[in-house]
């Protein structure tokens, strides 16, 4: 039996490097949702539309990467939190605007909840509107 650690490791690892929906898939239930109450993500309410979007960012923030701070899992509450930092230039065409040769460095949290050895849920905490200063997109 894999624990949800590992499982939302995988996930996470997958998602942040712009692997997609199929990347991610394996880690959980077909019909999971998604939330942030961030301006860019207000339409995104499945983990599928999620990835793609994630995806996508990476193709106008090519050089995207994380840095994971912290990892922890709460067993009681089959949930796993992830923070990490988000950096990268937005050198690449798609997005918003046409490329601003910006640099953002934004962190995140994650909050990724179970459904037995699938994730059905995932929170993202996020300061959209600072990333998008920073990035020149507003």
């Amino acid at each position: 039996m894999t624990s949800i650690t590992d499982i939302a490791s995988s996930f996470f690892h997958a998602c942040e490097t712009g692997k997609g929906w199929e990347g991610c898939k394996p880690y959980c239930n077909d019909d999971a949702t998604f939330s942030a109450q961030a301006e860019p993500l207000a339409e995104v309410e499945t983990l599928q539309q999620y990835t793609d979007w994630m995806k996508a960012l990476l193709t106008f923030i090519p050089d995207g990467r994380y840095e994971l701070k912290t990892f922890g899992t709460d067993d009681e509450r089959k949930s796993v939190c992830a923070y990490g930092v988000f950096s990268g230039t937005h050198s690449g065409q798609g997005g918003p605007c046409a490329p601003t040769g910006k640099r953002v460095k934004t962190d995140y949290v994650y909050v990724m909840d179970f459904d037995g050895e699938k994730i059905r849920q995932v929170t993202k905490m996020w300061h959209a509107g600072w990333a998008m200063k920073e990035r020149g997109w507003t």
